[in-house]
């Protein structure tokens, strides 16, 4: 499972508390979190610490969650640790969204308050870093990592909360059809599934549950939620072109003889499967059984993209599904 950005807005008045969330767009037992963010606001900041809105981006498989856990390793847990090494002094980090062990995230956004502290004079207070150069210093200590890096930062005012101010959250699931085994480059990456799936039926399905319905049967037992309503704005199921996707000596050579620019055959990719093409020993779009592939070459799998996105989500809401 895949996380991509939560939407939120970064624009917001130093001096102006922010407004408060619509009726008309809250859902259902969200007054908990109305609570949770007067106190996270009316809270006073320190003179001199500025806010940052951290975009990251990282794969889950040797994270033990995002949550910060006494001996294990964490999302929240190596970017405190990159940060403290960067200001020379210990950070709270906070994410928009939780993710589990083994979740990748496209982007999953934070915010961090931090003090400029002058190394030549101690206790000097200095102006704010820039964006530009906390990103790339914060980088440059998640090096040794290999698996988790800062694509974006931003300068927020004290009042703006990455949770609160989330606009929604979207999930991506990776499903690969076919019979061969899973790739070495898919693990950890996609759920393989060897049976043929019907997908005009799973289409049809999810439309059921788009909308604003009562989840009590798909989050878990030990979900704190007041509400089990929630709002699925939306859940699709889509086939894509399965990567990692490299062009067939066919491809290339039928590219090369209808005299299209550099550019077009990754446009068509793009925009939709290749129609009787064949990459890397897979027909897209369509059944290679019987196929002679040659040596050495393997057959592809059909790749489904199951998204979810809501504002919010029950504990174990999508896991349910």
């Amino acid at each position: 499972m895949t996380e991509v950005n939560p939407k939120a807005s970064p624009e917001e008045s130093p001096n102006e508390r922010p407004s408060k969330i619509s009726k008309t767009l809250q859902e259902e037992g969200d007054s908990s979190e109305e609570e949770e963010e007067k106190e996270a606001v009316d809270k006073s900041m320190k003179p001199g610490l500025q806010r940052y809105l951290v975009a990251v981006e990282y794969i889950g498989t040797r994270f033990c969650g995002s949550q910060q856990q006494l001996n294990h390793r964490t999302v929240v847990g190596v970017l405190q640790e990159a940060f403290h090494k960067f200001i020379g002094q210990p950070v709270t980090i906070c994410l928009s969204s939780r993710t589990d062990a083994g979740v990748h995230a496209l982007s999953n956004v934070c915010h961090v308050d931090v003090e400029r502290i002058s190394k030549r004079k101690p206790g000097e207070v200095l102006p704010p870093h820039e964006p530009a150069v906390v990103r790339k210093a914060v980088n440059h200590f998640l090096q040794k990592e290999g698996d988790i890096m800062v694509t974006d930062v931003r300068s927020v005012s004290a009042h703006f909360h990455a949770r609160f101010k989330a606009q929604e959250r979207t999930y991506f699931y990776r499903l690969l059809i076919g019979p061969e085994l899973l790739s070495t480059f898919e693990k950890d990456r996609a759920w393989h599934v060897s049976e043929e799936l019907d997908l005009v039926s799973m289409q049809e399905a999810c439309k059921v549950l788009v909308g604003h319905h009562d989840f009590s049967s798909f989050r878990a037992s030990g979900c704190q939620a007041k509400s089990p309503f929630r709002t699925l704005e939306e859940l699709s199921v889509l086939e894509v072109v399965s990567t990692p996707y490299f062009p067939s000596i066919t491809e290339r050579e039928q590219n090369s003889s209808n005299g299209e620019g550099p550019h077009s055959f990754h446009n068509k990719c793009k925009t939709g499967l290749p129609t009787g093409s064949i990459s890397n020993g897979f027909l897209a779009g369509g059944s290679n059984s019987g196929t002679d592939l040659g040596f050495g070459i393997r057959r592809r799998h059909r790749c489904y993209v199951i998204t979810a996105r809501s504002r919010s989500f029950l504990y174990h809401q999508l896991k349910e599904y």
